[in-house]
């Protein structure tokens, strides 16, 4: 397994990670992923270790925390060899400060994930999504806090934009706190916003990418077939809503892309897709799912190989995608403003 610095961190993680979004099963849109229980997900673990994957990816949300229970107990016995992943700042209860990044809702929401996991620290900490309403020098300092007393080790967040990414981190080194080494991100061949403002903003400040749904929410399995319904077994019966839109014709372009490099190369489609991604810049981890252990081994074996140059052309050209103002005027000047890719 290849393992990377966490963005301008000295933390390493391993190019593959993963997601335990398929744990528990508390509720239906949960369920659409998957409901594994304590006993599947220590086996689960364990092929993961053994591959060398030993970053883990949670949230407080996930099945209403029980993601994080199942994760805990079938961490029992390896958390030495582990590392862990969580997310807050999404409402997780009733009550008004049952959501954001408030001090107080920071505050309780880490130590309850915490006790759910059955540990006393956790590796990376992430702001789930942007809370306006919470001034920043109050969440900065928070996190800042929670690392000085070593219940934290590293701060990330997800799902910002640019500038809430910047001003963030301004306001982290203003004050002399610890600033977010990490942006997790949904970045896909059918999703390539990210490389618009979130790269080149990445590259900048050297904050690394923990990315999410690399299979475009379910879409870059190889089952979705142009003239074909959507398979019985598929959760995007249930989430596709929730989920990034994604035209039926541009979908269908990409797949036979992809198509025609599985066959060049002799992967599946989706170990194709997760290896495109491991080449992009600021890339330090794909965060993988998996519902049982033949789906985890085939992830798993999308690391330890590279597609060729020609072979990555072939995918960017198939996937590439006009970019909205102002990213596609600043192309026009690519002499002095070059793109990251």
């Amino acid at each position: 397994m290849e393992y990377r610095l966490l963005g301008g961190s000295g933390l390493k993680v391993p190019v593959l990670s993963f997601g335990t979004g398929t744990f528990g099963g508390a509720t239906e849109f949960f369920k659409a992923w998957g409901s594994t229980d304590a006993a599947e997900a220590s086996r689960l673990i364990d092929i993961c270790l053994e591959a060398g994957v030993n970053l883990f990816d949670t949230a407080d949300i996930y099945s209403d925390g029980r993601s994080e229970e199942v994760l805990g107990k079938a961490l029992a016995g390896k958390r030495d060899r582990a590392l862990i992943s969580t997310k807050t700042t999404f409402r997780l209860g009733d009550g008004p400060n049952d959501v954001g990044s408030s001090r107080f809702h920071l505050r309780r929401a880490l130590e309850a994930s915490l006790r759910r996991l059955g540990t006393d620290y956790v590796d990376i900490y992430h702001l789930h999504g942007f809370d306006a309403l919470t001034p920043i020098e109050e969440v900065q300092d928070t996190l800042n806090t929670f690392v000085r007393e070593g219940k934290v080790r590293y701060i990330a967040c997800s799902n910002f934009s640019g500038w809430h990414l910047m001003k963030s981190i301004d306001v982290a080194d203003r004050y002399g706190w610890t600033r977010f080494v990490a942006h997790q991100v949904y970045y896909s061949l059918v999703g390539r916003e990210y490389e618009w403002e979130l790269m080149p903003l990445a590259l900048d400040q050297k904050v690394g990418a923990l990315v999410w749904s690399p299979l475009g929410w379910g879409r870059l399995t190889g089952k979705l077939r142009r003239g074909k319904p959507l398979p019985e077994v598929s959760r995007l019966h249930k989430t596709a809503d929730a989920g990034p839109p994604v035209p039926d014709e541009y979908l269908y372009t990409v797949v036979d892309a992809l198509d025609a490099v599985a066959a060049e190369t002799g992967k599946s489609i989706p170990q194709v897709a997760l290896n495109w991604l491991l080449q992009r810049p600021t890339v330090s981890s794909v965060i993988l799912g998996a519902r049982n252990e033949e789906q985890l081994r085939q992830n798993l074996a999308a690391a330890g190989w590279n597609l060729t140059a020609e072979q990555v052309v072939t995918l960017d050209k198939a996937s590439a995608q006009t970019p909205t103002y102002p990213y596609w005027h600043q192309r026009q000047f690519s002499e002095r403003n070059p793109p990251p890719v």
